[in-house]
């Protein structure tokens, strides 16, 4: 039997709107009384800035119906949209080996379970950043966390079935010249609705992170907080991946 958590399996949300419970939650799990916390979504198009984004990544074209956000997470640029799985693990991180490396890497091998049922084999590519297949290396899913006080926000984002035009027509996604990206669909040679993998996410981030998972009671919402309780040491790091 693992560790207690939550889970909310919520529906295509704004991204700022996510961004405002994942920061709630992150309060309320700081504060001790509240669980780590999952959050699997999905997005209308959106580009997110991280920390790290130069102004020449972006070359978004004039019209396009887009959302631009610059965030607190770590990395450079990426794009959200529908058809690709949104993962917000809130995690308090003293729970989890109070190691932010080890936490990504953990994050990883989440996601490469993941795509294991569906006959996908993922994997880490030295020097770059997130979840690649190989030959010719094809990027699938990226990661781009920040870390408060030991809790964890952002997460990763898995590329399901959409079109991955946006990465490198209106980004340097990443930061990375020439990039491939590529998606589930494209690789399995059909149609995959998003929910037919967010079962397969949760059971691989239960496995690795050692969690039992309930879904998030509809009643707690209104009683979160971005309050922090005192005396704990911060920690701040924001990490891409």
């Amino acid at each position: 039997m693992g560790r207690s958590a939550y889970i909310a399996q919520l529906e295509q949300i704004p991204y700022r709107e996510a961004w405002d419970l994942q920061r709630a939650i992150a309060g309320a799990v700081f504060c001790g009384g509240f669980p780590d916390t999952v959050l699997l979504l999905e997005h209308p198009p959106v580009v997110t800035l991280g920390r790290r984004t130069e102004p020449g990544e972006l070359h978004i074209p004039q019209g396009a119906k887009v959302e631009i956000v610059e965030t607190d997470r770590g990395g450079k640029s990426t794009y959200h949209g529908p058809g690709q799985l949104v993962c917000y693990p809130i995690f308090d991180l003293t729970r989890h080996g109070q190691d932010v490396k080890r936490y990504c890497r953990d994050l990883e091998e989440a996601l490469i379970r993941t795509l294991v049922p569906f006959g996908l084999e993922a994997t880490r590519i030295e020097g770059l950043t997130g979840i690649w297949l190989e030959r010719p290396p094809r990027k699938i899913a990226s990661i781009g966390i920040h870390i408060s006080k030991w809790v964890s926000t952002h997460g990763y984002a898995l590329n399901v079935d959409l079109d991955p035009a946006p990465f490198t027509e209106w980004i340097t996604a990443c930061g990375i010249e020439d990039a491939q990206f590529t998606t589930m669909a494209r690789e399995i040679g059909r149609p995959v609705p998003v929910d037919e993998v967010r079962p397969h996410a949760l059971g691989a981030l239960a496995e690795v992170f050692d969690l039992d998972f309930d879904e998030l009671p509809a009643e707690a919402l209104p009683a979160l907080t971005l309050e922090s309780a005192p005396g704990r040491p911060v920690q701040r790091a924001a990490v891409s991946k």
